[in-house]
C-alpha cells in the first residue's frame, strides 16, 4: 500500500476512491506517569510516552490501511494526523487520508 503526504503520484493517474481514516485512543498507566513525573524534574525526552505515541500513530496508520484495502485501494494519498486529548491521561490519535486507485499515465 502506497502511503504519501501528497496529493498526487508522479507518472500515475489518480481515482480517488474515499476518505479513509484510522483512530485510537490510548492511555498513560500509572508506571509510565511516575517516571514521567520524575523526569520532569532534570528536563529531557519522556521516552515512555514518546514510545506511547509512536504506537498510537502506528495502530492508527495500520487501521486507515486496513480501510482502504476494504475499499480496494492501491495508496493513500494527502495523508494527515491529528491527536487531541479527550480526558486526563488519554489522548486520540486519528489517520486520515484519501483512498485510490493508480493507473499508469502514457507519456
Amino acid at each position: 500500500m502506497l502511503l504519501l503526504n501528497i496529493d498526487y503520484v508522479p507518472g500515475y493517474r489518480v481515482r480517488a476512491l474515499a476518505m479513509v481514516k484510522g483512530n485510537v485512543v490510548m492511555s498513560k498507566n500509572i508506571g509510565r506517569d511516575f517516571m514521567a513525573g520524575m523526569k520532569t524534574l532534570v528536563g529531557g525526552e519522556i521516552e515512555s510516552y514518546t514510545e506511547l505515541l509512536r504506537e498510537a500513530r502506528q495502530i492508527a496508520t495500520k487501521r486507515m490501511v486496513d480501510e482502504a484495502e476494504a475499499l480496494g485501494a492501491d495508496g493513500v494519498i494527502n495523508i494527515r494526523v491529528a491527536s487531541s486529548s479527550l480526558m486526563q491521561g488519554a489522548a486520540e490519535i486519528i489517520v486520515y487520508g484519501t483512498a485510490v486507485r493508480l493507473e499508469e499515465t502514457q507519456d
